[in-house]
């Protein structure tokens, strides 16, 4: 019998409960145990193995009882964070890790706790580890993969930027949202016969942008990875509304977007990983139209709202499929992977090719650059999410 741990890390997605179902009853029924580790790495961060009774704020057994319902929401009961192990800085150390010699460090100084991760693993028992995470949480399971610990990872991020996969849980669900606020976007828009600008999530990869834009049928898209003209967009833009019986015009636009010349807008601390927040191009691009062209427009920022709620079908399919290829994987003892989506058929890969690259929109098949817009350029034998 193995004792086996999941966590989720990083942003939450819809279809990260239905995951961590279809884990736990998977493998009760193969006889194994499975062990929740709550709010991603910080819960193995936090563990004190001298204090064991307090370990319920960080650990929790997984049966069917108690995840039979949770496949009916989204988010994860589990929690997450964004804590990476190998980079804790020296004000953020837990109180019963503190060394006297960390008081003469700058607070800023990072520290890496992977020795700690790896006694709390080995102190509880667990025999592997199902990590579920974008590249950030992904790329610390690769560290634990090359400290001979044995994990399988999951892809979730609603940008569907991980590397090695085609698709990642939680993206489908996003851009369902994201088709649906646009269109109801459309009545306001077109009764104050405005230009909306809608900004959505997607740091490195313009894809929700990109395939948001190609399926609400929007006038004009902006992604992650083609900086843009604000006075050629303000151009195209004026006369899409124009060419409008309604007299208004829609765009979407990447949270990650800059203006030729320009940078990407980030704002407050950097997390572990090193990423600072993004958001408000779209505000900016707006106050921008809005001089140039004299419309008054409409400035509406997604964000969390692409990523809240329950997942939709397509998002339950690959999660829950996802999710027993991973528990096979654990049971054939087959470490240091990460399941796939490639070219439409579930797959395998090993775990440290999130960090061989970074996933982008294929500009030259998808994306019209001069227009701003999406153009599929040969749709014959492309997969059903195109990319």
């Amino acid at each position: 019998m193995k004792r086996i741990g999941i966590l989720t890390g990083g942003g939450d997605v819809p279809g990260l409960n239905p995951c961590i179902k279809a884990v736990v009853f998977r493998a009760i029924e193969e006889g194994h145990d499975v062990f929740g580790i709550r709010r991603g790495w910080s819960g193995l961060l936090n563990f004190n193995p001298s204090q064991p009774e307090q370990s319920s704020q960080w650990l929790t057994g997984l049966t069917k009882a108690n995840t039979r319902t949770i496949d009916r929401t989204g988010g994860t009961f589990l929690h997450t964070s964004r804590t990476n192990p190998a980079s804790i800085k020296v004000g953020d150390i837990p109180e019963f890790l503190r060394e006297p010699s960390h008081q003469s460090l700058d607070p800023s100084t990072t520290l890496d706790f992977t020795p700690h991760i790896l006694r709390v693993l080995d102190f509880l028992k667990l025999e592997a580890l199902i990590s579920i995470g974008g590249d950030d949480t992904l790329s610390y399971a690769v560290r634990l993969h090359n400290e001979s610990y044995p994990v399988v990872a999951i892809p979730k991020t609603m940008d569907n930027d991980v590397f090695g996969t085609d698709y990642c849980i939680g993206f489908s669900t996003a851009v369902t949202r994201s088709v649906d606020f646009i269109t109801n976007l459309r009545t306001s828009a077109g009764s104050h016969e405005r230009i909306a600008i809608v900004e959505l999530f997607g740091r490195n990869s313009g894809e929700t942008s990109l395939i948001s834009a190609y399926l609400a049928g929007v006038d004009r898209a902006i992604i992650s990875e083609v900086p843009f003209d604000p006075m050629r967009l303000a151009k195209l833009l004026t006369e899409d509304k124009r060419a409008n019986p309604s007299n208004y015009a829609i765009m979407t636009i990447s949270e990650g977007a800059q203006m030729i010349g320009g940078t990407v807008l980030e704002y407050g601390q950097a997390d572990a990983f090193g990423h600072r927040k993004l958001g408000g191009i779209g505000a900016v691009t707006g106050d921008m139209i809005q001089k140039i062209t004299g419309s008054h427009t409409i400035y509406q920022q997604l964000a969390y709202l692409m990523r809240s709620g329950e997942p939709d079908a397509l998002d339950r399919m690959v999660a829950i499929s996802y999710a027993n290829l991973a528990t096979d994987l654990v049971i054939k003892r087959q470490f240091g992977t990460m399941v796939a989506l490639r070219e439409g058929r579930y797959t395998v890969v090993p775990v440290q090719t999130i960090m061989e690259g970074k996933k982008k929109v294929d500009i030259g098949e998808l994306y019209d650059s001069e227009q701003y817009k999406p153009k599929v350029a040969h749709i014959l034998n492309k997969p059903m999410f195109l990319y």
